[in-house]
């Protein structure tokens, strides 16, 4: 079973074919969540691909704040995680906050398979056992 958990503030729309696609071969996708203020004109483009790809969106207001999407994602995960369902975790985003918990379930163990751009932070690249680079 495989959880991938989608960080829609750093990923663009026009990659969610490309990340369904390579992360098929890690296993079965079983959690496909996103993450995002789903009120925010930002990620309006999301909409029509969140449909098409059976993706369960994650309200969380931003509430000026610029790590409320990462936290959710976070908790999400380490409950997850601990639900013992999971032998690996898809983390998309190309943000260095989630070094800590691609390490963290790697120690559970865990595989974490990274998705970002090729700018992501080395830490973050390094703590997955893979990283699939996207533009």
């Amino acid at each position: 079973q495989l959880a991938i958990l989608i960080d829609a503030d750093n990923t663009s729309h026009n990659s969610i074919d490309l990340i369904m696609r390579e992360t098929a071969r890690f296993g079965t996708r079983s959690a496909r969540r996103i993450y995002g203020d789903w009120a925010s004109p930002q990620l309006a483009p999301w909409r029509a691909r969140i449909a098409e790809h059976s993706l369960v969106p994650v309200q969380q207001f931003s509430h000026g704040g610029k790590n409320a999407t990462d936290s959710a994602l976070i908790i999400d995960a380490m409950d997850l995680l601990h639900s013992n369902r999971y032998q690996a975790f898809v983390l998309v985003s190309s943000d260095a906050d989630f070094t800590r918990l691609a390490t963290r379930i790697r120690e559970h163990p865990s595989t974490v398979v990274g998705v970002g751009r090729a700018q992501t932070p080395k830490g973050f690249v390094n703590a997955c056992n893979a990283f699939i680079t996207i533009e």
